[in-house]
């Protein structure tokens, strides 16, 4: 097996991002809860059961197309624009990552190079 190969619940920890069945089910429950709905109502307009749609939500199962459609029209809302909103947390989340390495980035280039020379330029960052 090589070192490429995903296996085990270790190697989950380290992937860059999170999985996209989080995301959407992360997108599903702000649409509900913005819309003030139930899970229940949804899940019924859905033809889907409440603890299938609940796992949905939470990201521990991944819905097929077909459930996906059935969710957004109970929610009232185009396929397109719930995996909009899908794109635009991904991205959000890549952004903040992006920041994330750049700080531990520059922890590192100062403590590896504490000479400091006339003309260097300091960045200060806040969290």
């Amino acid at each position: 097996m090589s070192d490429a190969t995903v296996t085990g619940l270790g190697d989950r920890e380290r992937r860059s991002g999170p999985l996209l069945r989080t995301i959407v089910g992360d997108v599903l429950r702000r649409t509900r809860l913005e819309q003030r709905r139930t899970l229940a109502d949804v899940a019924r307009a859905a033809r889907v059961s409440m603890p299938y749609l609940s796992e949905l939500e939470r990201g521990r199962k991944e819905a097929s197309s077909e459930v996906l459609a059935a969710i957004c029209d109970a929610l009232r809302i185009e396929l397109p624009d719930l995996l909009a909103e899908v794109g635009r947390d991904l991205a959000e989340g890549r952004a903040r990552r992006a920041s994330t390495v750049r700080m531990e980035a520059m922890r590192h280039r100062r403590a590896s190079s504490p000479v400091r020379r006339a003309g260097d330029v300091h960045c200060l960052l806040a969290a």
